[in-house]
């Protein structure tokens, strides 16, 4: 398998279904990782993904996550070093409380396979 890296764009590439921006780097055939970027007052759409799992870590800003799935319903404060499991099935919505960006990394497995991936769903915000 060949190596692969790539170097953060100052641009984002695109925006993820929720509407957060998108910064592609590097992945493997069993996972794909992204900056996600939410501006300052900024709500993303709730959705739920359809075949992936991801792990989040928070790398600047303040807001919040909602996340819901049979049984279990929590709002946890997103802040800088916060790291965080979305499972597959889980509906979610974030939100940008913060005056700076909100920068996540995002590993996602197995990799990204495109817009159809995310549902939506009824969030609180």
């Amino acid at each position: 398998m060949p190596f692969s890296s790539k170097s953060l764009s100052a641009d984002p590439e695109g925006f993820a279904p929720d509407g957060s921006e998108v910064r592609l780097l590097a992945g493997l055939p069993g996972a794909s990782m992204a900056e996600f970027r939410l501006p300052p007052g900024a709500v993303a759409a709730a959705v739920t993904h359809r075949t992936v799992s991801e792990i989040w870590f928070v790398l600047a800003g303040h807001g919040r996550i909602w996340r819901a799935d049979t049984g279990q319903d929590e709002i946890l404060a997103l802040e800088p070093g916060q790291s965080l499991s979305i499972p597959l099935g889980t509906q979610f919505q974030f939100r940008n409380d913060g005056a700076e960006p909100l920068r996540i990394l995002g590993v996602t497995m197995p990799p990204w396979p495109g817009p159809d991936e995310a549902m939506p769903v009824s969030g609180p915000w």
